[in-house]
């Protein structure tokens, strides 16, 4: 798979999408390999975070409709459901439910399924040409790969409806300002940001990060009574890693900790 680039260094697991002369767009296989990265993220304990960012000038311009439109053959009722609950949904469920904090790096045009695969990440870092736009309405499609789950829950539903119903370009300060990204960095220094945002998250407690992703993740999701539940047992299940026993010893004797990802 030439089009997704990986590498493992220092705990830090990069995936760079590789595909610059379609702007990064996504193919089946691409996507794929996309699910299976952030799935071995998951298990390996040797990997602590996750950078997902593009070469050239998108970032990702969302799935590879080429062919799409001239698609001979009946279509089946239900295809079509089918396609997106093992496809883009597939892809950004493995983005939410990865237990290793993942970074987007947005050096670019981020569009469709692009935009809400950085929407999904956990922190958010956009060069100052980075754009997104929610491109579904220019193609008479309805939102997928989750756009109406994330942005009512990042931004609210009206500002969500303003970007869907229009699919206006949204350049990298406005979707800061929106709350859309964490930052915003010059265009020459988003690589060494990220790099440095995904060595803090590598050197943090690798288990207490995770426990508190599930929190968030799943905070507008319940009641208040089951999100309490769910803190403590996190807390209960946190209490039983060696992060946590060195976090407190470290308090106790004034120095630093020395998080293990254990």
């Amino acid at each position: 798979m030439t089009d997704v680039r990986h590498e493992l260094r220092d705990h830090v697991s990069y995936v760079t999408l590789d595909r610059p002369e379609t702007l990064n767009a996504l193919t089946p296989a691409m996507r794929d390999r996309l699910v299976a990265l952030l799935t071995d993220a998951s298990a390996d304990p040797g990997t602590r975070a996750v950078v997902l960012t593009g070469t050239g000038r998108g970032f990702c311009a969302g799935a590879d409709l080429r062919g799409a439109a001239t698609a001979s053959g009946e279509r089946i009722a239900g295809d079509v459901a089918r396609t997106l609950r093992v496809g883009a949904q597939r892809l950004i469920a493995a983005v939410l439910d990865c237990e290793k904090p993942v970074l987007a790096a947005v050096n670019g045009t981020a569009a469709g399924l692009g935009a809400h695969l950085a929407f999904a990440c956990d922190l958010v870092l956009a060069a100052e040409s980075a754009r997104f736009i929610e491109v579904f309405v220019r193609r008479g499609l309805v939102p997928d790969a989750a756009g109406a789950y994330l942005l009512p829950r990042l931004i609210g539903p009206q500002r969500a409806k303003e970007l869907m119903f229009f699919g206006d370009t949204v350049p990298a300060a406005e979707a800061e300002r929106l709350g859309l990204v964490n930052r915003v960095v010059a265009d020459a220094g988003l690589e060494k940001t990220a790099r440095e945002w995904a060595g803090r998250l590598a050197a943090g407690p690798t288990r207490s990060l995770a426990l508190a992703k599930h929190l968030v993740n799943t905070s507008l999701d319940t009641d208040r009574t089951a999100a309490f539940a769910a803190e403590a047992w996190a807390q209960e299940i946190n209490m039983t890693t060696e992060d946590a026993r060195e976090g407190l010893r470290a308090f106790a004797e004034r120095r630093e900790p020395g998080f293990r990802g254990r």
